[in-house]
């Protein structure tokens, strides 16, 4: 079941002008072998990777059992008929003998806790509903509806990053509202080489995509087949380790090579900033202070170019964010910015209880709401499975294997969930769930290796990483990712499978 009206998720609903990934199209977009298929650039369009997604679904023919329009009300599980009960807002009551919760990691839009908010009489909306019948246009810019228009945006991260280069190129006023600057590293997008296409062999998707996935963990490679702004980092810490004659491998000295490596990478993106924008103040605002993994790093070529333009104004809050709003302006540090067009590029909620986030709050077998489980931090075996909700599975971040390509994420956690509901039903099972004694062995992992980044987090600027530079007491640190080297999460996973024992499930 899904809300929108077809497939794609993020890329069904994020059509606003500039959507592309920022993962290489080549590693991020999945099942391009068993397609036959090759993206047309480096780093595809949102049309294009909405397009793919569409054609997922005809060549495996799921358009036949898919609803879509349809929101999931409840999940709720039924003892006697050993059945999940679906209900949706189209009357619908669904008897499921597996769930599976998908919702997606970052996916119900956040809007700032601005005071008066609710008072703006403007034109206001999010940039994962972009109004074109108001900007004109379409995801490839030329946004005409806006050339008599004072435009105000609130964000500078990977979204605005995509689309301020278009409205300032259209508005005929842009002032973009920025709490923390992005860290703005070359994209270097190019079409995608006919001949080389032409040359993959089999095997070359997976090759690629685990290439990508152990450079960008703080794993070596012999060769960089990405080679892009992620893998950098990596290599430069391994130039700084093949220059040493005898270096030293401890964890103390490459935590210590980490950080210099880090601020390597963050000087030069830094200088990229004085080489492109022309006003010094303006430079000097829309550099990136923290270490580059404080905040998702975002690439692009055209992002800082615009902050050149007359009808472009950079307003920096200097970490404080839009004081208040008005009926018709922005208030900050005491200026009025008065705007027609209010957009907010201000993410998507992270950390609120999962009810909240799902709009629906499923209830496991003991009659406790899944929120109410998780009252003092989530619990899962692997990420994937919860004790006393059985047969439904977990596919997401929390308890998992964090990655910058959540795409490859989820491709282990789909196998996984495939491989044991397929090993259920062949031993007759009717009935999986974690122990209560594997799933607290599993908190306890999470919680231990999770320390590792405590620190990091608490040190860094706000966001999402940090639960807005208010890091969760200790009670709530088992919601965090699995701290430990992602692809040693995949290999466990697939150990698990591959051994067919079910190991830490109750089975009926």
């Amino acid at each position: 079941m899904d809300k929108g009206g077809d497939v794609g998720g993020t890329w069904y609903f994020n059509r606003y002008p500039g959507a592309a990934c920022d993962i290489e199209s080549y590693v991020y977009m999945p099942l391009l072998e068993e397609l036959g298929y090759v993206p047309s650039e480096k780093y595809a369009k949102g049309e294009e990777i909405f397009n793919h997604c569409r054609a997922i679904a005809k060549q495996f023919d799921l358009y036949d059992d898919i609803c879509l329009q349809t929101t999931v009300e409840d999940v709720v599980w039924n003892e006697e008929l050993c059945r999940w009960i679906v209900t949706t807002d189209r009357g619908d009551e669904m008897k499921a003998r597996y769930v599976s919760l998908a919702k997606g990691y970052l996916q119900k839009p956040k809007l700032p806790g601005i005071p008066g908010i609710d008072a703006y009489k403007g034109k206001m909306f999010r940039t994962c509903r972009w109004d074109y019948n108001y900007t004109g246009g379409d995801a490839r810019g030329n946004l005409t509806g806006l050339a008599d228009k004072r435009v105000g945006i609130i964000g500078t991260g990977a979204t605005a990053v995509q689309c301020v280069p278009h409205l300032g190129a259209s508005a005929k006023e842009l002032y973009v509202f920025q709490r923390t600057p992005s860290s703005i590293d070359v994209r270097a997008n190019e079409p995608t080489d006919p001949e080389w296409a032409a040359k993959l062999k089999p095997g070359w998707h997976e090759e690629r995509t685990n290439n990508f996935h152990v450079l960008t963990t703080g794993g070596f490679a012999e060769t960089d087949l990405v080679d892009d702004g992620w893998t950098k980092i990596t290599k430069t810490l391994i130039g700084m380790i093949m220059n040493e004659p005898d270096p030293d491998l401890s964890p103390e000295a490459i935590a210590e090579k980490v950080e210099l490596a880090d601020f390597v990478n963050m000087e030069a993106i830094r200088k990229r900033v004085d080489e492109i924008v022309k006003d010094p103040e303006t430079a000097e605002a829309l550099k990136p202070y923290y270490r580059q993994f404080c905040k998702r790093p975002c690439f692009h070529d055209d992002y800082l170019q615009p902050f050149n333009r007359p009808n472009v104004t950079l307003v920096d809050t200097k970490g404080q964010g839009v004081e208040r709003i008005t009926e018709n302006a922005l208030i900050v540090d005491g200026v009025e910015y008065e705007v027609d067009c209010l957009i907010f590029a201000t993410g998507f909620e992270v950390g609120t209880d999962y009810g909240a986030r799902a709009g629906f709050d499923p209830v496991g077998a003991s009659g406790k709401s899944l929120t109410e489980y998780w009252k003092n931090g989530a619990r899962t075996l692997h990420g994937i499975h919860i004790h006393d909700f059985p047969n439904l599975f977990m596919v997401g971040v929390t308890q998992s294997g964090f990655t910058v390509n959540f795409v490859h994420l989820i491709d282990h956690i789909a196998r996984t969930i495939a491989s044991t509901i397929q090993q259920s039903m062949e031993k007759g099972f009717t009935r999986i769930e974690a122990t209560a004694e594997a799933e607290q062995e599993w908190v306890q992992k999470v919680f231990d290796k999770g320390q590792r980044t405590v620190e990091f987090a608490e040190n860094c600027t706000p966001g999402y990483y940090n639960n807005e530079g208010k890091p969760d007491p200790a009670h709530r640190q088992n919601n965090f990712y699995y701290g430990d080297d992602p692809m040693e999460y995949y290999q466990m996973l697939k150990a698990w499978c591959e051994s067919g024992e079910l190991t830490g499930l109750k089975t009926d």
